[in-house]
């Protein structure tokens, strides 16, 4: 069918005035491009109309189709050479997705369709058609009134950030409707956002919303890809995260306005690193089969390059690629509204095939850009490739997940690390982001995360339980640095329960009182365990859901949590935009930052054994301010801590005590030099006046 020629920006599928659609499609080495209009339904079957895209410019095939409307299902077949080796997949029995598709509908079903090759031929193209078992594009028309809502660009030093699964945060919430939970529209329940007012939170970071699919090998054992880091269309809202099918866009729109409405920013969790068609032994569902040559790296052997562990790896470094994975970030800010993204496995972006370059094409390319630079951006800094751990290295504009905080907090805590290194972890990690251009900010300072142990299973567990994962054990890492307190697992001794409950508001205090951006996993605040599994990835059940069904040490812990988010709202110096000094702020004053052993004397040995605790005293640079003096105790016995005098302070008082069940504190006037007395592996904060 003959259409009318056009310019071919933009990419993917625009709807026209007159009812036609502009279509477009970079495919540098391919001979014809069809453009597949489906109609029908899986249950009663489908029908495809195909149009040639009939212009070629500059590499892209393009056309203008008629009678092209809203909700349209859509696809490509794609025309070329079959030669693996060569890197060219093209097979035009494979209907595949637009990847500029702004809604995709359908399931990936595990099917031999859906490969490019025969099954039990790999080196023979398949001729089966892959149309019925693969998700196609759906055109979209948005008339959304945002009534003047857009991104927040809250200060870094502002932000508390709130790690969080769309589907787990609400599929179990009692307040939520039925038909809302588990979405995106269930989030924006009032409920559930005060909630996340109450304990403090900023930021939600939301695990991958792009639409992914699920992986074969979980297809056939029953399981699925909960976490989503398997993403197939990188400007599609996930459709299963509608309420109403085929309402995915409007959904996260509305959910986006109900949370700005009460200052809250949208961070997205993206994987730009690999997609889900895998190696070369993958499904071939869109990139394969339009330029697989040019979209993923190779090794020198022509092996896709494995950086991300997944079976590809997206090379950015290509100009095309790289204007895809731009095109989709400014999208989902200019016209999603979000407010920053986290780089899953980022170092992969910044490749080269040899090497992580900090001054390679995307990172270059996101730096100049004029939206993306105003946006919170984060790296996850490393990947499963050479060199690939890169803490402390990506550039300005950055802030990184920490790891060494994770690991060095969590050593602290069970009490295998002295205070060799918590010093650093909690003024900011100079010592990681001490270089010109960063600042305690670039540090998101993090002790569970969706990947490993919740909280409470730290305390739980010595070792992962992933058995009902199917994979022997395999998955998970076994460098937990966790401890039980002496039972592996639940128990009933209530001196156990009482020593874990403290240590998870020990956790919580200390990543309140760190510089740094501080992220809390999503149920930590609630008790949430995951019975010891610390890989929960294809777990979409309730070993994943928050459970909202809450006792009172539950609320408790809430309220707890919303105690010291308050704690460091109201004391600037605990949120720092720069790095303190250890100098004293005047003569014969107080230095901005001073550590401090039970003695009251300033600690000058950090590698001696026998400390067990530590107190950090804090003078604010601007007057008016209140000093703050955090005592950390990990020993197994109370210790008495003698309260700094001049020119430190005067009278102290009480603010926070981990060994309260609710963490409130004797809240009476104590004087300098006095003795305090610290409970067996607590946490205080004192406020201090000079």
């Amino acid at each position: 069918m003959r259409t009318k020629a056009g310019h071919w920006d933009p990419f993917g599928v625009t709807l026209l005035p007159d009812g036609s659609a502009k279509v477009s499609l970079w495919a540098p080495h391919a001979d014809q491009v069809e453009f597949c209009v489906v109609t029908g339904d899986e249950m009663e079957g489908f029908t495809e109309t195909r149009y040639e895209l009939e212009h070629r410019v500059q590499n892209v095939h393009f056309s203008t189709i008629p009678q092209i409307g809203p909700n349209t299902r859509y696809g490509f077949r794609v025309h070329g050479p079959w030669d693996p080796d060569a890197g060219m997949r093209f097979n035009p029995h494979k209907f595949l997705l637009d990847p500029y598709a702004r809604a995709i509908t359908g399931q990936l079903r595990n099917h031999p369709a859906i490969y490019d090759y025969q099954v039990n031929d790999p080196t023979s193209m398949s001729t089966l058609d892959s149309r019925d078992f693969v998700p196609h594009g759906l055109t979209v028309h948005s008339e959304f009134d945002w009534n003047g809502d857009e991104p927040l660009e809250r200060p870094w030093n502002e932000t508390v950030i709130y790690e969080a699964h769309v589907k787990g945060l609400t599929y179990l919430h009692p307040s939520v409707p039925e038909n809302e939970r588990g979405t995106f529209r269930g989030i924006a329940r009032k409920e559930v956002i005060d909630h996340l007012v109450h304990i403090g939170v900023s930021a939600i970071e939301l695990l991958p919303v792009q639409h992914f699919v699920n992986e074969t090998h979980l297809m056939d054992t029953g399981l699925s890809n909960y976490w989503g880091y398997n993403t197939l269309g990188f400007f599609a809202p996930h459709a299963d995260y509608a309420s109403t099918p085929g309402n995915q866009i409007d959904d996260f729109k509305f959910m986006v306005k109900a949370l700005h409405g009460a200052g809250i920013e949208i961070i997205l969790d993206v994987v730009y690193n690999h997609t889900a068609e895998g190696g070369a032994l993958g499904p071939s569902l869109s990139f394969k089969g339009i330029n697989n040559k040019d979209f993923y790296h190779f090794t020198d052997t022509g092996d896709y390059a494995n950086f991300a562990g997944c079976g590809n790896a997206i090379n950015a470094e290509q100009p095309q690629a790289l204007q895809l994975i731009m095109d989709s970030l400014r999208y989902w800010v200019t016209e999603m509204h979000v407010d920053g993204f986290r780089f899953d496995l980022a170092s992969t972006l910044a490749r080269s095939i040899h090497k992580v370059d900090m001054l390679g094409n995307f990172l270059t390319t996101v730096s100049q850009d004029p939206i993306l630079r105003r946006s919170k951006l984060i790296a996850e800094p490393w990947d499963v490739g050479p060199g690939g751990y890169q803490v402390g290295s990506f550039p300005a504009l950055w802030s990184e997940w920490n790891d060494k905080y994770r690991d060095d907090v969590r050593d602290f805590w069970r009490g295998e690390s002295g205070i060799a290194s918590i010093g650093w972890r909690l003024s900011g990690s100079q010592d990681l982001y001490g270089d010109p251009g960063t600042d305690p900010l670039s540090s998101i300072n993090f002790i569970t995360a969706h990947d490993g142990f919740t909280m409470l299973d730290l305390v739980s567990f010595n070792h992962k339980h992933n058995d009902v994962n199917r994979e022997e054990g395999r998955d998970g890492t076994d460098n937990n640095r966790s401890y039980n307190f002496g039972t592996e697992g639940p128990t009933l001794d209530s001196g156990i329960g009482e020593i874990r409950a403290r240590m998870v508001r020990n956790f919580l205090a200390t990543l309140f009182l760190s510089g740094g951006v501080p992220m809390i996993a999503s149920g930590d605040e609630l008790h949430k365990t995951q019975r010891g599994n610390n890989n929960v990835y294809c777990q979409d059940n309730d070993l994943s859901w928050l459970n909202w069904n809450l006792e009172q040490q539950d609320w408790d812990l809430i309220d707890f949590v919303a105690t010291v988010a308050h704690i460091r709202r109201s004391h600037p110096m605990l949120c720092p935009l720069d790095f303190y000094s250890g100098e004293p702020l005047y003569e014969n004053g107080p230095k901005d930052l001073a550590w401090f052993g039970p003695d009251a004397q300033e600690i000058t040995d950090w590698h001696d054994s026998e400390h067990v605790s530590i107190g950090m005293f804090l003078t604010p640079r601007e007057s008016g301010e209140e000093s703050i003096f955090a005592i950390f105790h990990v020993g197994s016995e109370p210790v008495k801590f003698t309260l700094p005098a001049h020119p430190y302070a005067q009278t102290y008082v009480a603010i926070l005590d981990t060994h309260a069940t609710n963490g409130q504190p004797n809240k009476h006037a104590r004087e300098a030099g006095e003795v305090f007395l610290c409970q067996p592996r607590s946490t205080y904060v004192l406020t201090a006046q000079r």
